[in-house]
Order: C-alpha cells, then structure tokens, then sequence
C-alpha cells in the first residue's frame, strides 16, 4: 500500500524518539547499577580495610590461627557481611558462621590480596547460587602476609532493586514513546493537512480548472507554497484565455483567405474564362491569399520549434549594413498606397554581426511589415543603426496609433495578439523575440498610444576579422 507523508513522519518522529528513550534509558541504568553496586563496594572496601588495619595493628605476633578465632570472636552482631580468614593458599580458615573448611577461594579479589593488595571482586554471573561482592585485604607479620581477611556480601538485592528501577523506568519510557506518538500524530496532521489541500488543488488545476485558489494558513515554506500555487493558477488561467483568443483570431485569420479562395474558385468554375480581366483579377486575388496562408502556416511552424527547442540556427559572419540598406530598397515602395515615407539612417561603417542572416532578415521584415502595417495615411517610418560598447543597435520607429500600456508589456508572449483589428497571427513578435535571444540580443519595445512605436534590436558586434560581402 502507497504510504503517505503523514505514515512517513510519524514513523521517523516515533523511531527517533524510541531510539533516544532507549539511549537514556540504558544510561540512566548503567548509572543506577554504577551507583548501587559502587556504592555497596566502596562501603564493603572500607569496612575490610578498617577491620584488616586494627587486626594488623592490635594481634602482632599471633598465628593466623589465634587472629581468626579472634576476629570470629569480635564480630558485631549488626555484621550482615560474610568474614573468612584465609591462609595464604586461599583455604578457608573460618569463617563467622564458625565453619572451617578445605574450600580454596580463587576469586580475583583474593589473588591480589595474595600480592599484598586490596582486592575487590564483583560476580556478573551467580557463583554458588548468587551474584556477590567480595573485598579481600591481606593480614600481615612483619611485612610478611601470612593470611587474608575477606568481606563478601550477596549482590542480590541489589539487583532486585536495580531490576525493579529499570522497569518503573520502562513504562515511563513506554509513556514518553505513547506520547510522542500521539504528539507526532497531531504534528503531521498540521503539516499534511495544508499538503493535501494543495495536491487537491493542483488536482482540480490539472484539469483545467484555474479559479481555485489555495488558502495561505501559515506563514512558512508551505504558506509561500500555497501563494506559488496561487500565482501559477492565474498565470496558467491568464495564458489559457490567451490561448483561446489566439486561436480564435488564428482561426479567423484562416477563413477569411479560404472564404476568398473559395470564392473566386467557384466564380472561375462557374464564370466565362473567357473574360480575361476578370479571371487575371481571381487569380490575383487567390496568389495574394494564398501567401497570406503561407505566411500563417509559417509563423506557426516556427512558433512550435521555438516551443519544443528545436530552432537551429546556421550563423556566419557578415554586415549587418549591408541587410539594412537591401530592406530600404525593399521596403522603399511600400508605402506609396497611404503615402508612408521610410526614411533610413545607416552608418557607413560596417556593422559586424555574427548570426543566421536569414532569421535576422526575418526579423527586420516583421518589424518593418508592422510599422507599415499600423502607421497611417501621411505618416513615416525610421530605420536607424548604430553601434557603442560591442554592441549594435538598430531601431525601427514609426509614428502610428501606438499600444496601450496594459498591452505594451504583454507583446512577444505567447498565444498574445493584442486588441489591434488589422490581420495578422499575433505571433511575429513573439517569434521576433526567441530569434534575437538566440543570437545573444535582446528586443526592446516602447510605444504610447497615438504618438507611436520605437522597437530596438541589440546584437552583440563581431570582434574578429571583418566581413568582405554580405550574403
């Protein structure tokens, strides 16, 4: 089964927090097993060196014999402790039940007593039934052991006690995990809740739906998620309705040349071919349309490469001059039907460009096309070059009807075409655009409403040898 954030997080915060009880469990009972048994020990340790000192001290020059019977003698009723007195072998002499025996003791404790040492000794496992401790310090004559005193005391009780600390500390820690686990199930019900919300929202998105709109609850990263989900909903919706508008006016632009085609078709089918002036007129009518879809179909063939990245550009070295002063004379009669002037300002120096001449005149042609297209009876169009800082600028103004502000900084998106009624796909630009940033440059576009627009191209200038001709 597919887990979720919310079974993800509350296992991670339950695991860790297992893990760091089961750490401060296992140090707090070593400390309380430390403590305990250290303790007993160091009690243990001072009550055999004490006891091993006096009888130094008070019973030099008896026999090992003579000082056990009085050390058995001398006991203290209160004494919980088992006393033996050991001869230097380890054998047991007595001890303060009064038993005497063969039984030699070979615990460590003893075996450094037998060095002169005090020895402890602590049984991890029970030996004889039970879990021990043991301090033995040696019982000497003149710098001479000649027996050991030895202090031992059953660690069982201890034990129980430390057993039961550790499980009074297990529940709590089995407490502190219960509510860490319910705590973990509130925290990632606040954290996933929003995350759900924002995947249904982005559900709803991913079919079209673009007027839902996510609720900002808190103030962090998934807060900033839900204001990008918001805004990316209302690009989305925004491009959508650019989208429709550009395929209805695409669509528009389509049938008016088809209607004309059509039409003057069946009038060549149904007419006298015979009248010349006006089958020569269908036919013109028909090219002059037919270009028209040309130049549609064209617009939207190189729109898709730019979209799928797939635009290869064939760039060489050549005047940039020289294409303007070819687009002047192109362009140059263009006008006479409204009585446009087109005026030129070409510097005589070359300007050396590195890019697909066949793009770049693309360009030029659209820009100038436009300014034709939207300049009216009377009025002009400037084509001017220049070049400063490596780089070459070339402006295309006009004084035509201009473009509103709220449609200014929209122009060279996608699927926009303005709110302009003249002709056209709506993509020039935009295709415009894509072409000069492959070359490293950049179109700028200024314009105010009925005083007209200024386009700028900047290319970057070729450092390197000059160009001897243009293509």
């Amino acid at each position: 089964m597919k887990k979720g954030i919310k079974v993800r997080l509350v296992s991670y915060i339950t695991i860790v927090l297992l893990l760091i009880v089961l750490l401060l469990e296992g140090i707090f009972i070593f400390g309380i097993h430390s403590y305990y048994l250290g303790t007993a020990m160091d009690t243990l340790t001072s009550r055999a060196s004490t006891s091993a000192t006096f009888f130094n001290k008070y019973l030099e020059g008896y026999s090992i014999n003579e000082r056990a019977r009085y050390i058995l003698e001398n006991l203290s009723r209160e004494e919980s402790s088992k006393v033996e007195v050991l001869d230097p072998s380890g054998a047991v002499i007595i001890n303060s039940f009064g038993f005497a025996s063969k039984e030699h003791i070979e615990t460590p404790d003893v075996t450094s007593a037998q060095d002169n040492h005090i020895g402890t000794f602590r049984s991890i496992t029970p030996v004889q039934g039970e879990r021990i401790l043991a301090v033995s310090v040696p019982l000497r004559e003149y710098d001479t052991t000649i027996g050991i005193l030895r202090f031992s005391v059953s660690a069982e009780p201890l034990y129980e006690v430390i057993l039961k600390i550790a499980i009074n500390a297990a529940w709590v820690g089995l407490g502190v995990i219960a509510f860490g686990f319910v705590l973990s199930l509130l925290i990632a019900k606040r954290i996933v809740g929003p995350i759900q919300q924002l995947t249904e929202i982005a559900q709803k998105m991913a079919t079209g739906n673009f007027n839902v709109r996510a609720q900002k609850r808190y103030d962090d990263e998934i807060g900033t998620l839900a204001v990008t989900l918001n805004y990316m909903s209302e690009e989305l919706g925004k491009s959508e309705k650019m989208k429709y508008d550009f395929i209805s006016s695409v669509t528009h632009e389509l049938r008016t040349p088809l209607t004309s085609i059509k039409g003057w078709g069946e009038t060549l089918l149904v007419g006298d071919l015979s009248d010349k002036e006006e089958t020569l007129q269908g036919l013109e009518v028909m090219t002059g349309e037919t270009d028209r879809l040309i130049g549609l179909v064209e617009d939207l063939l190189d729109f898709s490469k730019f979209q799928a990245g797939e635009m290869q550009l064939e760039p060489l070295i050549y005047d940039l001059r020289k294409l303007l002063e070819e687009l002047h004379l192109q362009f140059r009669y263009r006008g006479q039907p409204k009585q446009i002037h087109l005026y030129a300002e070409i510097p005589e120096q070359p300007l050396p460009v590195y890019g697909d001449f066949n793009r770049l005149k693309q360009v030029f042609v659209n820009l100038l096309d436009n300014a034709f297209k939207f300049t009216p009876v009377q009025g002009f169009v400037r084509i001017t070059a220049s070049f400063s800082g490596g780089q070459v600028a070339v402006t295309v103004a006009d004084n035509g009807e201009g473009i509103q502000p709220e449609d200014l900084a929209k122009l060279g998106t996608k699927f926009y075409k303005g709110k302009s009624r003249q002709s056209g796909s709506g993509l020039g630009l935009a295709i415009c655009k894509e072409i000069i940033e492959l070359h490293g440059g950049r179109l700028s576009i200024r314009s105010e409403p009925m005083k007209g627009t200024v386009v700028t191209v900047e290319l970057p200038l070729h450092q390197g040898p000059q160009p001897e001709s243009s293509s």
